[in-house]
C-alpha cells in the first residue's frame, strides 16, 4: 500500500523531490547534506551509520543494530553518534511515492561547543545508552532542515547561512529528544565518549592486530567493563566490530578495486583465507566470490545500505 506523505512535510517532500528526480543519492553545495530518491524496497544491506542526522520524507526504512530494530519513516529522524555496524534496507517505496531521505552528518567539535554553552532542564544521566536514537520530527526543527534544503536554491548565500542554519539544527537536536544521546558523546570523561574515542581509532587502525586488552586500556577501563560499556554503545562486541570493518572494507575493495578475496582479505588483516570466508559468508549471507558477482548484476547495489 502507497504511504502517504504528512502534510506538514508537503513542502520538504517537494524540495527534495524536485532535486533527487531519479533514483541516487545526490550530495549537494552545502557539503554535510546528502538527499536520496529510491523508487523501490531493497534488500537488507550490513554497512556502518556514521555520527549524523538522519530523516525520511516520505518512504519507510528499517535499520537493524544488534538485537534492536529501528523502523522509521516520514516525520521520524534518526540520530547517530558513533560509527555503528548495522543492517539497513528500504520497506516503503514504489515509483509513485518514492523513498525521498535527507542526510546531514554532524560535527562532534561544534556539539561539543554548543552543548557546553547550553543550559539545559534535567542533568544528564551517567549511565551508558546505545549510539542511535529514532524521535518524532518537532516543528522546530523541521522548519531549520527546510530552510536548509530550501537554501540550495541560492547558492550565492550558502556560505554564509548554511553554517548558521547547521549550528540552529544542533541546538535544537540538543534540546529535544536526541539530546541525551548527543551530550553523552561530548560530556568529558562520560563512558559514551571513551567508548567513541576507541571506535575512531579503530575505524583507523582495523587492518591490524588489535588485542582487545589495549583497546580497554586506552578506554581508561578494565576489560570486563569495557566490554559491556562497547556493548551497550555499539551493539556488538568489540571483536566483532572489528570483523565488521573488516569485511565491509574488503567488500568494497573487491567491487571498486577487482580484488580477488584472498588478496582483498589480505589487505584488510586476515591470515586465514578459510576463515575470511566463513565470516564473509555469515555477515553477507554468500561466499565473497559469488556475493560479488550478485552484487555487480544488481541494478541496486550501489545504492542499498544508505543511512538516509
Amino acid at each position: 500500500m502507497a504511504t502517504q506523505v504528512q502534510p506538514d512535510l508537503g513542502e520538504l517532500a517537494s524540495l527534495v523531490g524536485n532535486i533527487a528526480q531519479i533514483d541516487g543519492d545526490y550530495d549537494t553545495s552545502i557539503p554535510a547534506l546528502k538527499l536520496r530518491r529510491c523508487s523501490s524496497v531493497t534488500d537488507p544491506m550490513p554497512c556502518i551509520y556514521g555520527l549524523g542526522l538522519a530523516l525520511i520524507v516520505q518512504g519507510g526504512k528499517r535499520v537493524t543494530l544488534g538485537d534492536e530494530i529501528f523502523d522509521y519513516g516520514a516525520g521520524q529522524s534518526l540520530i547517530t553518534t558513533v560509527d555503528l555496524p548495522v543492517v539497513a534496507y528500504v520497506t516503503r517505496a514504489s515509483p509513485a511515492e518514492p523513498l525521498l531521505g535527507m542526510w546531514l552528518e554532524l560535527d562532534a567539535r561544534v556539539i561539543a561547543q554548543l552543548a557546553a554553552e547550553m543550559e539545559f532542564a534535567t542533568p544528564l544521566q551517567a549511565s551508558t545508552a546505545r549510539g542511535m536514537s529514532l524521535v518524532s520530527l518537532d516543528e522546530g526543527l523541521q522548519g531549520a532542515l527546510t530552510r536548509l534544503v530550501r537554501l540550495l536554491a541560492e547558492p550565492q548565500l550558502i556560505p554564509h547561512l548554511a553554517p548558521l542554519i547547521q549550528q540552529e539544527i544542533v541546538v535544537r537536536l540538543l534540546n529535544g529528544g536526541h539530546g541525551p544521546s548527543l551530550r553523552r558523546l561530548v560530556a568529558v570523561g562520560s563512558p559514551s565518549q571513551q567508548i567513541a574515542k576507541v571506535v575512531a581509532w579503530l575505524k583507523q587502525h582495523y587492518t591490524e592486530n588489535v588485542p582487545m586488552d589495549d583497546l580497554a586500556a586506552k578506554a581508561h577501563m578494565s576489560p570486563s567493563t569495557f566490554r559491556q560499556h562497547f556493548r551497550a554503545v555499539v551493539g556488538v562486541s568489540p571483536l566483532q566490530y572489528l570483523k565488521n570493518l573488516r569485511l565491509l572494507d574488503a567488500r568494497q575493495l573487491m567491487l571498486n578495486e577487482n580484488l580477488d578475496a584472498g588478496s582483498a582479505a589480505v589487505r584488510v588483516g586476515y591470515e586465514s583465507a578459510s576463515q575470511f570466508s566463513r565470516e564473509y559468508s555469515r555477515l553477507f549471507g554468500y561466499p565473497p566470490n559469488r556475493d560479488i558477482r550478485r552484487m555487480r548484476e544488481s541494478t541496486s547495489w550501489a545504492r542499498d545500505g544508505h543511512r538516509y
